[in-house]
């Protein structure tokens, strides 16, 4: 099986596949609740936040597309400088949502003057960021683009993208004004993928009052009535919540503030390696903490390059889109450390040099 180094699916422990080969219960049952209740002390404390954390049997995406409808009643505006930050806009406009965005060049951040710019020349109710885009392995300066776009228009609710970087990374949900922050289960988190996380602050729940057609899966109403009793809607994912509620245990184990230190080294590490022989993509000062995009300086096939690895049990991702061949991208997230990074590097420099010699 091979080790991966991919912007999702992480790895997951063995451990946590254990959890979830739990028996079945029934998910109205009270063992389900007492499951449940478990897990959302522990996902405030992750998301730095004391609101309400909705766990849904999705991907991210449906939660994207839950939250555009839930909170947007006349116009969004979405930060663009990749391809996820792309995704909100192309939820917006299946549904039909009035929707206008900021683009930045790829490998380049959304800057909170461009933000603040649209914000003073228009009215919009809601505010879609991406903190970390995984295509170009930018993150953005979200808190001071928040601040600056509350001293603007203060009543904006605020959506931000964390798929690839909650849990990994410190985001101060509450502190920063985060009305509705959004994830997956299968990258920081180091889940299998299967679950989509939203904290959700009052502010944004006052605004899903307030709109008529919400739809019915991720309507935040719904979601929170449920909330409650410790249930959700819909039948969930019961196996995932077992592996939830031990993986929140392993995280608590180490500590938020350990595990954002330990992603901020291999990032280092693994950026430090880049430049030494390839070069970055993302411009300097906003380089994520959780993937590195590279650009392919040396022209080497990725696909190669990954069979090599293959061998070895490692697995690398290739560029995103049209930078595909001519970027690649090495994740550094979930319960990898800094030995498995250095252990791949080593790999990859093994493999330059047998190529170069060939």
């Amino acid at each position: 099986m091979a080790r991966l180094f991919i912007p999702g699916p992480t790895d997951v422990d063995q451990k946590i596949l254990k959890a979830m080969q739990q028996p079945m219960i029934g998910h109205r049952s009270d063992a389900f609740a007492d499951l449940f209740a478990r897990t959302q002390p522990r996902l405030r404390e992750t998301f730095q936040t004391k609101n309400r954390v909705f766990v849904t049997t999705s991907s991210g995406t449906g939660l994207f597309e839950g939250a555009m409808r839930n909170m947007v009643s006349k116009r969004i505006l979405i930060g663009v400088c990749g391809a996820f930050g792309q995704r909100w806009v192309d939820v917006a406009n299946s549904n039909e949502i009035s929707a206008e965005s900021v683009d930045s060049k790829w490998g380049e951040p959304n800057l909170p003057e461009l933000i603040i710019s649209k914000l003073k020349s228009k009215r919009y109710d809601t505010l879609a960021l991406v903190h970390n885009e995984t295509s170009t392995g930018i993150e953005n300066p979200i808190a001071k683009i928040i601040a600056e776009s509350r001293a603007i228009q203060p009543d904006i609710i605020i959506m931000v993208d964390a798929v690839s970087s909650a849990g990994g990374v410190d985001i101060r949900t509450d502190d920063w004004g985060i009305d509705i922050l959004i994830t997956s289960s299968h990258k920081c988190m180091a889940l299998p993928p299967g679950l989509a996380f939203a904290a959700v602050s009052d502010r944004a729940m006052e605004r899903a009052h307030s709109i008529k057609h919400r739809g019915h899966y991720f309507d935040f109403l719904l979601l929170n009535k449920h909330l409650q009793r410790n249930m959700t809607p819909a039948t969930p994912a019961i196996s995932f919540f077992y592996a939830l509620d031990a993986q929140l245990k392993l995280m608590q184990e180490e500590g938020l503030s350990n595990r954002f230190n330990r992603h901020t080294q291999m990032a280092a590490y693994v950026q430090n390696w880049a430049k030494d022989r390839f070069d970055l993509f993302a411009l300097e000062g906003y380089r994520s903490k959780t993937v590195t995009t590279i650009r392919n300086t040396k022209g080497i096939s990725i696909s190669d390059l990954n069979k090599s690895l293959s061998e070895n049990g490692k697995q690398i991702s290739n560029g995103y889109g049209d930078l595909k061949n001519e970027t690649f991208r090495i994740a550094h997230m979930g319960e990898m450390d800094l030995e498995d990074i250095k252990s791949l590097l080593d790999h990859i420099d093994t493999y330059i040099s047998h190529t170069n010699s060939s």
